[in-house]
């Protein structure tokens, strides 16, 4: 069964519904995301071709799927009018409807089709472009794959191969590292322009921004990972996808929030801080009403907007499993950063930057083999555990949490270690987490810890 379908079946066991519903939010809505930090270079200087010039029917552009080495049907499924598996293509359209050019207006931008800030992520980030180059294409092949112009002619030839592909410039997305660093773009946040969405942009209607690396790839997944795919690049691995994209989206915050997008003039870039912490009902009344509570992995002020840290939570469940020797010193340098920003901003710099380190630590390790299959019963176990349970007191982290063990669950269906029937057999508690994050303003961090502590559970019980 090819990769795509296999993830297929298993995120529609319960219908992934939170899950559907922010990937739709974020790429309908083409959410920008986490970009590189300021230290990463601007893409090589190679001609973006468009995506006609992947659409011949013995190319990508088939209406049926029937290709001996590819699918071939892949532009069709890109174009899907209805799914998020179409969400790329329909980035750029959505910035003329009544949301996008509302935005636009809020922030003086004048027509959002034509507004750098949009376009870094509603449509391809093109450099130099071909004669077929058409920006209303939305996000096309090759803001994934790559500027084709190096390799188009030759990756499809006899005697091609990915190694060959990839030194011509197409993008290893079969890498983890690589392929979140291209997602966390548009999807987290970039120092490239029009790849950032401040806290001024989501004020003017831009919906808040979410990743989770496993579960963005596959929903955008239009190839089938059959065996002449694993020869090519290899199966997917879900779990180390998972664990490298929490890994690089603690490193892509902190490496923005410490450069020049930390600051909007006399304030901090509240883009990096958790927005259910200030976005809460106000009470004037003889008793308090308290609103929050107190969270065991930041040791911050009462009434201080915390750092969002919903990537740092989970990445320290899977590093306690996976990376016992770096854990310590992971959750060590994140409790001195939470406690840096309480100070100053030069020392929540320098706190932000050994964190990172931290981070990218762990994504190394992760990614050179650190993950087995077997291990994402004990990440479960460990994410709703005494020691990472208790720091679920805000929406997004919690948001991030449920989508964590779905994957988490779908990762051991897929190597099959969990059957899919038994998968399904406990999709209702899977549903009733969801279900506790599904309105913001309904958010309850007791209610969702019970709820989550159930999903884990159940999912232990299949072991």
């Amino acid at each position: 069964m090819g990769g795509g379908k296999g993830r297929a079946i298993g995120r529609s066991l319960g219908g992934m519904a939170l899950g559907v519903m922010l990937l739709g939010v974020l790429l309908l809505c083409g959410l920008p995301g986490g970009g590189s930090g300021a230290a990463d270079a601007a893409p090589a200087a190679r001609t973006y071709v468009g995506v006609a010039s992947c659409a011949g029917s013995t190319c990508h552009g088939r209406m049926e799927g029937d290709g001996k080495v590819v699918r071939q049907d892949e532009l069709m499924r890109w174009q899907e009018p209805s799914t998020p598996g179409g969400a790329h293509s329909r980035a750029f359209a959505v910035l003329n409807g009544a949301r996008g050019q509302q935005i636009a207006a809020t922030l003086g931008l004048g027509d959002a089709a034509s507004a750098p800030a949009c376009l870094g992520c509603h449509s391809t980030p093109a450099g130099a472009r071909g004669a077929r180059f058409l920006t209303q294409d939305g996000v096309g092949c090759e803001a994934c794959h790559g500027a084709a112009s190096g390799w188009i002619a030759s990756h499809y030839a006899v005697g091609a191969s990915h190694a060959a592909n990839v030194a011509a410039g197409m993008t290893p997305l079969d890498r983890p590292q690589a392929r979140a660093s291209v997602c966390l773009d548009c999807h987290f946040g970039s120092a490239r322009d029009g790849q950032f969405v401040t806290h001024r942009i989501m004020a003017a209607g831009h919906p808040r921004i979410s990743f989770e690396l496993d579960l963005f790839s596959s929903m955008q997944a239009h190839h089938d990972e059959d065996a002449d795919y694993a020869q090519r690049k290899g199966r997917t691995d879900s779990l180390k996808l998972w664990a490298v994209g929490q890994a690089m989206a603690v490193e892509r915050a902190l490496t923005l929030y410490a450069g020049s997008k930390g600051t909007e003039g006399a304030f901090p870039e509240f883009y990096f801080f958790d927005c259910q912490s200030c976005h809460r009902r106000i009470y004037d009344q003889a008793e308090r009403s308290k609103t929050w509570e107190a969270n065991p992995g930041r040791p911050i002020p009462a009434g201080m907007p915390p750092f969002n840290d919903e990537n740092m939570i989970l990445l320290s469940a899977a590093a306690r499993v996976a990376a016992p020797g770096l854990a310590g010193r992971f959750d060590a340098d994140s409790r001195a950063f939470h406690a840096a920003i309480a100070r100053d901003r030069p020392a929540a710099i320098a706190a932000a930057g050994k964190l990172a380190q931290s981070a990218r630590a762990l994504a190394d390790g992760f990614a050179a083999g650190g993950m087995q299959g077997g291990m994402a019963f004990a990440i479960v176990r460990e994410i709703a555990g005494s020691a990472i349970s208790p720091r679920f007191t805000d929406y997004e982290g919690s948001v991030q949490a449920v989508m964590a063990v779905d994957t988490l669950l779908n990762s051991l269906v897929k190597s099959g270690r969990v059957t899919i029937g038994a998968a399904a057999g406990i999709r209702a508690d899977i549903n009733r987490a969801y279900a506790a994050v599904k309105e913001p303003n309904g958010y309850r961090p007791g209610d969702f810890r019970s709820a989550l502590g159930s999903a884990a559970r159940s999912i232990g019980a299949l072991q």
